[in-house]
């Protein structure tokens, strides 16, 4: 494994040390544990009591190594704390903790280490930073995670890989073909080649070429939704909308549950670089930014489910009053006094016969590490030109030997910010050719081998081209709003603010207590600092619908406590 770059610079906040008086106001949210020498405190794939402060003894942090091999992370003595993001949502823990020596403690459950993060506002900065950059370690060390094995360039592979990475969730990648261990856990397991690749969890299951949900259900990522509970706020999608309207509904006192179907972030969340976000000069990555968000949201007590696709809104009256029942497409309910749309929007695809058997490995949506590492030293072309092809086309122009931009209109100053203009024309290999339209994928076996383009002239060109990316724009993300009554546009996007007789919020849609954000939302602005100020906005919107309608919000125990 690899050492982690943010375990050699920032040590000291990764693992600080609490003074004593610290110890004293956080032993007040925990409750006593103690452990014996050789005992096992936490196993990794096992969920972890709580966050553990220990206050004599000494415990070892270990990660796996490889070939049954543990290598140590840390080791803990008095002052220190066990724990990282996985404790502040109830979910396993990634690494294995055993009490080298006695170890004298107190156990921090999840919900109380929130209502530490609240009434402790120094103290739970300093736990929360350390918490998050734990996380980054190990995904910076590749040894901590589920392993999945197969070859490089396999779809599936691609798709696994994808969906941990934008998940922020540790993994590591064995290729079949020229991994020892990858052959030696094929063998060990019995498995087929056929039925590549696996996913070796860390609680010891083995998937055979599983599904993103069945992978999230194996990790511990995603939990069965509670269908007794009733909730104030349930955001359908988890974009930049749909997480600020999390943050701000669950900072004040809402319940709030998220679902997304595919990972946290939206489009935002696959920007290689975004550079006009305001306060952050020197630009940050939408997955960096968009983890921030997550884990904000979780600090104060978000319920997460992703990955699960919401798939019909209804209204339901039983025991519980009146109130939207939103179904999901894995069969589960989620019952809430109100819903807040952040759907999105989907890609829009080329209207080409045979572009689905490359999409997943030849076609991509998106250019992340893992697409910029198949194209490395290759030439690739790209088509599109807004924000996200001009983000795109410059993050792989590092990685490739040339980028073809190629743009349907007249040029990339009608579409394209500024800068990113700029910042093309100075990349040598980036070559832009305007007026150009695909025309035709050749390949085979699901292979793309060649890519031929069209140009103004009605010339047609052909380049060996293996990877092609599309940032062609996007539909509204609306179909499972079908039979549920809701307003749209002609083009598929929710209208909001519409003259219904009654009193309306400007992103209320025509359903009482259901509202529109973001992309989705007829007439909005496609930027991420506009979607998250939608969500900060329509929270107001939903206080003033639960105080019209006389429902009281269920206050989280640590505003109950305050």
């Amino acid at each position: 494994m690899s050492q982690s770059a943010t375990l050699i610079t920032r040590r000291d906040q990764m693992f600080p040390t609490l003074s004593p008086d610290d110890v004293v106001r956080m032993r007040r949210f925990g409750e006593a544990a103690s452990f014996a020498a050789g005992e096992r405190i936490v196993r990794a794939g096992d969920v972890a009591p709580g966050l553990i402060v220990v206050v004599s003894g000494k415990v070892e942090v270990t990660q796996d190594g490889g070939g049954g091999r543990h290598e140590t992370i840390v080791v803990h003595g008095p002052g220190s704390f066990i724990g990282e993001l996985a404790q502040l949502s109830e979910r396993p823990s990634l690494v294995t903790a055993e009490a080298i020596e006695p170890v004298a403690s107190f156990v921090i459950p999840s919900r109380r280490l929130r209502d530490l993060m609240v009434q402790e506002a120094s103290l739970g900065e300093r736990v929360m930073r350390a918490l998050i950059l734990r996380r980054v370690g190990l995904l910076e060390s590749g040894g901590s995670g589920p392993i999945i094995i197969g070859r490089q360039d396999n779809v599936d592979m691609l798709r696994l890989q994808g969906f941990l990475a934008r998940s922020g969730y540790p993994h590591r990648v064995l290729d079949s073909d020229t991994d020892s261990c990858a052959r030696t856990l094929i063998e060990r397991f019995h498995v087929d080649r056929h039925h590549l690749p696996i996913v070796l969890c860390p609680n010891g299951n083995l998937l055979l070429n599983p599904g993103e949900r069945e992978l999230a259900r194996c990790i511990g990522l995603v939990k069965p939704v509670d269908a007794s509970k009733l909730y104030d706020v349930a955001i359908v999608g988890a974009g930049p909308a749909g997480l600020a309207a999390a943050v701000y509904a669950a900072s004040e006192g809402l319940s709030v549950i998220v679902l997304d179907c595919r990972a946290f972030g939206g489009q935002a969340g696959a920007s290689a670089r975004i550079e006009n976000y305001l306060g952050f000069p020197t630009g940050i990555s939408g997955m960096a930014l968009m983890a921030r968000a997550y884990n904000q949201a979780q600090k104060f007590g978000v319920e997460m489910a992703i990955p699960d696709e919401a798939g019909h809104l209804s209204i339901a009256a039983d025991d519980i009053g009146q109130h939207y029942r939103l179904r999901t497409s894995y069969d589960e309910t989620v019952h809430t006094r109100t819903v807040i749309v952040a759907s999105g929007a989907r890609y829009r695809r080329l209207d080409m016969t045979n572009l689905a058997q490359f999409e997943g490995s030849c076609i991509h949506y998106w250019a992340t590490p893992i697409e910029a590492s198949l194209c490395a030293g290759q030439e690739v072309a790209l088509v599109g030109a807004g924000n996200s092809a001009g983000q795109a086309a410059v993050f792989l122009a590092s990685h490739a030997r040339t980028v073809w931009l190629l743009v349907r209109g007249a040029g990339l100053d009608a579409s394209m910010s500024r800068y990113l203009v700029e910042r093309i024309k100075a990349q040598p290999n980036i070559k832009v050719l305007t007026e150009t339209t695909v025309t035709a994928l050749d390949g085979q076996e699901g292979n793309l081998e060649l890519v031929r383009w069209c140009s103004p002239a009605g010339e047609e060109a052909a380049r060996p081209i293996r990877h092609l990316f599309l940032f062609i724009g996007a539909d509204p993300n609306t179909d499972w709003l079908a039979h549920s009554d809701i307003a749209l546009d002609g083009k598929g996007f929710i209208q909001t603010g519409v003259e219904t007789g009654e009193e309306r919020h400007p992103l209320e849609t025509n359903r009482s207590g259901v509202f529109a954000i973001g992309d989705v939302r007829s007439g909005s602005v496609k930027r991420v600092a506009a979607a998250v100020g939608e969500g900060a906005q329509v929270v107001a919107a939903v206080h003033a619908y639960l105080a019209r309608e006389g429902r009281q919000p269920s206050a989280p125990q640590w505003m109950r406590m305050t």
